[in-house]
C-alpha cells in the first residue's frame, strides 16, 4: 500500500472512487464539482494505491486564519470499505495538519452514512441538515479539537 500525492494522471481513477460510492454516499450532482477540484486541486490531496489500483483519496485545506482546517473529498472505493483504509487516510491527513502548526480544530461535512465512522475517530456532530445534500442524503457537519490544552 502506498499513500502519495495526487497527480493529474489519477483523475479518472479518483472519479471511479466517487462513482463507486454514488448514490449511497454522494449525490450524482457532485461529480462535476469533484471533476473541477481534481482538475485544479487547491489544497494538499492524496491517493492510496494498493496492488496497482487507487483505492482511496482525500485531502485537507488549512483555513485562512490558520487555526482551523477542513477535510476534503475523503473517498474509499466501495469494495474496499471496512478494511482500515479510511482510518489510515484520516490519520495521515490529521498528522499532516498538525505538522502545519497552529491548527486547533478540524472541520468536515459528510452524510449520515459516514458520520458514525468519523464519530468513532473522535469527531463530534455540530449540526445535521435533513436532506442537506439531496433527498435522503443529510449533511452532517462535524469537528474535532486537535488542541485540548493551550
Amino acid at each position: 500500500m502506498d499513500l502519495r500525492p495526487y497527480m493529474a494522471a489519477d483523475r479518472d481513477l479518483c472519479l471511479g472512487l466517487l462513482d463507486s460510492n454514488t448514490p449511497r454516499f454522494f449525490d450524482p450532482s457532485v461529480r462535476r464539482e469533484f471533476e473541477e477540484f481534481l482538475d485544479r486541486p487547491h489544497c494538499p490531496f492524496f491517493v492510496i494505491e494498493h496492488d496497482g489500483a487507487i483505492v482511496a483519496c482525500g485531502g485537507y485545506a488549512i483555513e485562512q486564519e490558520k487555526t482551523a482546517a477542513r477535510l476534503v473529498w475523503g473517498i474509499v472505493r466501495s469494495d474496499s470499505h471496512k478494511l482500515g483504509l479510511g482510518r489510515y487516510l484520516l490519520l495521515f491527513r490529521l498528522r499532516e495538519i498538525t505538522k502545519a502548526g497552529g491548527v486547533q480544530i478540524v472541520h468536515l461535512d459528510t452524510s449520515q452514512h459516514s458520520a458514525p465512522f468519523y464519530e468513532k475517530q473522535g469527531f463530534k456532530v455540530i449540526r445535521t441538515a435533513k436532506d442537506g445534500y439531496a433527498s435522503g442524503l443529510d449533511r452532517v457537519e462535524m469537528r474535532m479539537k486537535l488542541v485540548v490544552c493551550p
